[in-house]
């Protein structure tokens, strides 16, 4: 009789699918549409990269912020730029969120390489060491190596200490076993369904000293990328749980004090999957926009290459990626190539080619100024009811 099955009776190793609600198929599907689509549209590489830099930024920061780290977004996006400058008595701060986002990548390239997400004993224990890495840590701590105290957050204490080994290797079995997708066409929501469950099941084993939370975490972002979930997608959960932190720990807590049941927390992490998914898709389409408005402007102006042509387009183009209206007294000052254009001309020529812009419908003029009308785009869009 191990000591777990009176203490933490709740770790049972079973999910009994057949007592989830028609919400949870009906989530799970719509998570893994957004992942096939997202995954299927071709960026720009600049854009790509943004797009991973960001939601990298996000899911280190939010992995590390759960655990008490204050550093910004701005400020873990310039660490990744190799920008960030910290004085010395902030620096563990930028090592926690490095920690993150080095393994974050060493497991992306495992995964791009060669493919083996199967869930060891040793995986979630070099998981845990590279949290902890050059960290300083609490008394009877070691990075990597299970604990032989009694450890807890809050008033939950963890399992014992002589059973963990034991716990996390009968996990590895389960999750590898009974979370194999039968075919191709599930394995998304197998990944998902995987990822959420072996954040439960550490946070309730709570095998380490300290960075429980964050090797979840880590263990939850393996589980999606090595499903085929985008990589930027991947990060998702954690920075849910970040958002809705006071949340995510009332859910996490309900998980034992109700014997167990999960699919509470299921359906809280699913939901905060699918809006961040929707998010994604949001800014994709943005900018899938953005450059057939692009090619639109280039189009409208082909085989106009006069001095005043080349000056309005270039003028379009500049006023495109500004976020709000710009006066029309301001409008020579939007750029260096725009203000170089216009040096050695009168206001008399800005007001005419702003009214020619308009004349052909690409830019349009408001109370606060004018703007380009990106809104043309939405006229080549598909028609459906509002």
């Amino acid at each position: 009789m191990r000591t777990f099955k009176k203490t933490h009776n709740w770790i049972s190793f079973k999910l009994d699918l057949r007592k989830a609600s028609h919400k949870l198929w009906i989530q799970l599907g719509e998570a893994k549409s957004n992942c096939q689509h997202i995954s299927g549209v071709p960026l720009m590489p600049v854009v790509a990269k943004e797009l991973y830099k960001v939601f990298l930024a996000k899911g280190a920061l939010a992995t590390a912020a759960i655990e008490g780290n204050t550093l910004t977004e701005e400020e873990v996006k310039k660490h990744i730029n190799g920008e960030l400058k910290l004085p010395p008595s902030k620096e563990y701060l930028k090592k926690e969120v490095n920690n993150i986002i080095e393994a974050c990548n060493t497991i992306g390239k495992t995964i791009i390489s060669a493919g083996d997400a199967k869930l060891t004993v040793n995986k979630i224990k070099q998981y845990n060491a590279w949290v902890l890495n050059n960290l300083s840590l609490g008394e009877n701590v070691e990075p990597g190596i299970i604990r032989k105290h009694s450890v807890g957050v809050g008033t939950y204490r963890g399992a014992p200490a002589e059973d963990c080994e034991y716990l996390l290797e009968r996990l590895c079995d389960w999750i590898n076993k009974d979370f194999v997708p039968p075919d191709d066409d599930g394995i998304i929501i197998y990944g998902i369904l995987k990822a959420i469950i072996c954040h439960i099941y550490i946070a309730w084993i709570h095998p380490f000293g300290d960075g429980n939370g964050r090797t979840a975490r880590l263990l939850e972002f393996e589980a999606l990328l090595s499903s085929g979930v985008p990589a930027p997608s991947s990060q998702l959960l954690s920075n849910h749980y970040n958002q809705t932190r006071t949340e995510y720990y009332r859910q996490l807590d309900a998980t034992h004090k109700s014997g167990g049941d999960i699919f509470p927390f299921i359906m809280y992490a699913l939901q905060g999957f699918v809006d961040g998914l929707f998010e994604q898709l949001d800014l994709i389409r943005a900018q899938q926009l953005h450059v057939h408005w692009m090619d639109y402007i280039h189009s409208i102006f082909s085989n106009k290459d006069s001095a005043p042509e080349v000056r309005r387009r270039r003028l379009v183009v500049d006023l495109s990626n500004m976020v709000d209206p710009v006066p029309t007294t301001k409008v020579r000052h939007i750029s260096p190539r725009i203000a170089e254009a216009y040096a050695s001309l009168t206001e008399k020529t800005v007001f005419r080619d702003v009214n020619t812009l308009i004349k052909l419908g690409v830019v349009i003029k408001t109370a606060e100024g004018i703007v380009a009308n990106k809104g043309l785009m939405h006229a080549f869009l598909p028609p459906k009811v509002s």
